[in-house]
């Protein structure tokens, strides 16, 4: 059995909305998962020893709108080792919105299912520098039948995303969303003006309609719903709001402030919505972070959460939250050197990005010293030492 301990934690935050933050000196990983949390005795014992030097620690982030295609390789900004990079800026899992943006993809309802099933099995066995991909998320067509969702779900499909399928009117889509839905797939709709060439704008009437499981960029993908809509949707549904940074920062805002006046904070998660035409940001879920932490009236343990445990919450998964049991999925962040922020939780409420320090998932380290954020304040210690590990800052 292999013991990591990971101690002097200066703020410990745990992607849970019912406690953002906890006291604890230190948190003890056993074959990958977090074993206990709180007191620092034993920690001599460990395997490895992480000192945080009174940095923050946190759960991994979860970039819920992730246009992944094959392998870590974008064809929409032709470039390799992206995903190995967003690990850098504290991306431990990532949910495929469909593989969209594989050239060529096809229609009809054969191949809809073979791309689906194809992707969820790829990213089920690779995993770019340790990042968890959710990939597979078959994209709904007017073609698809009740038994091609069965046949999926039996396959291991458990996502699905509507917008981008050959409709006249994506009204017409109801039948397909419902179908998903009754064996267990959740699905992600467009929502907003059309984002790509061939598809087509998705309004709030559509969605209090289809009622997908999650509004995906509600905010703007890139273009935003009306005012009036949003409120209707977050006053009047249970729909998930997903918020990207790919998206309209003023309706991002609008939608954050209606949610926290409504008491719908459960419902917001946070994507990058890329790459795509935005490009490629590895920082992209740490920038929409740090802006609805410094320009609403959201607390930064809050939208962290936003960012892991709420988003795990929905889809169902095991990691996203410091908790004894789950998968060790931690970032280590700081203040970026220079910042008048404090500590991370400073930083974000400041509107700055913090500076990582360290990446682990299932416990094992795979960053060190980002290469895309600033240099954290406090950086850690590890002993024993560990050598330079591949794509790690030079310092």
């Amino acid at each position: 059995m292999s013991q990591t301990a990971v101690i002097n934690i200066g703020t410990l935050v745990t992607g849970d909305l019912a406690q953002p933050v906890r006291d604890a000196e230190a948190l003890f990983i056993e074959d990958g998962r977090i074993a206990s949390i709180g007191s620092v005795v034993g920690f001599e014992q460990a395997d490895q020893i992480i000192d945080a030097s009174g940095a923050t620690v946190g759960p991994g982030l979860i970039d819920s709108h992730c246009h992944v295609v094959i392998g870590d390789f974008t064809p929409r900004q032709n470039v390799v080792g992206f995903l190995s990079s967003y690990v850098h800026g504290g991306i431990t899992q990532a949910i495929s919105p469909g593989e969209i943006h594989a050239p060529g993809r096809p229609h009809d309802a054969d191949g809809v299912v073979a791309l689906a099933v194809f992707a969820q099995r790829s990213w089920s066995n690779y995993r770019p520098n340790g990042m968890k991909v959710h990939g597979g998320a078959v994209v709904l067509e007017p073609t698809l039948e009740p038994r091609h969702f069965r046949y999926l779900a039996e396959q291991g499909v458990r996502l699905a995303k509507f917008g981008f399928g050959r409709y006249q009117d994506p009204a017409d889509g109801l039948p397909q969303v419902r179908a998903a839905q009754e064996v267990g797939i959740r699905v992600m709709c467009h929502s907003g003006g059309a984002s790509i060439p061939g598809s087509k704008p998705i309004t709030t009437e559509h969605l209090m309609l289809l009622k997908p499981d999650v509004c995906g960029h509600i905010n703007g993908g890139p273009s935003s719903l009306d005012d009036g809509g949003i409120l209707e949707i977050v006053r009047n549904t249970d729909l998930v709001l997903q918020i990207v940074q790919a998206g309209n920062i003023r309706s991002a805002i609008h939608i954050v402030n209606a949610a926290l006046r409504h008491g719908a904070e459960h419902r917001i998660i946070i994507g990058s919505d890329t790459p795509t035409g935005t490009g490629v940001m590895p920082l992209g879920v740490m920038k929409t972070m740090a802006e609805l932490s410094s320009l609403t009236n959201s607390d930064p343990a809050v939208v962290w959460a936003w960012a892991s445990g709420v988003t795990a919450d929905v889809y169902d998964l095991e990691a996203g939250k410091i908790e004894v049991g789950r998968p060790a999925d931690i970032v280590v962040a700081d203040a970026p050197w220079g910042s008048y922020g404090g500590d991370a939780l400073g930083a974000l409420a400041r509107g700055d990005i913090p500076g990582i320090s360290a990446v682990l998932i299932d416990g094992r380290i795979r960053a060190l010293r980002s290469r895309n954020t600033p240099a954290a304040a406090r950086q850690v210690t590890v002993t024993p030492e560990v050598g330079e590990l591949p794509g790690s800052a030079h310092v």
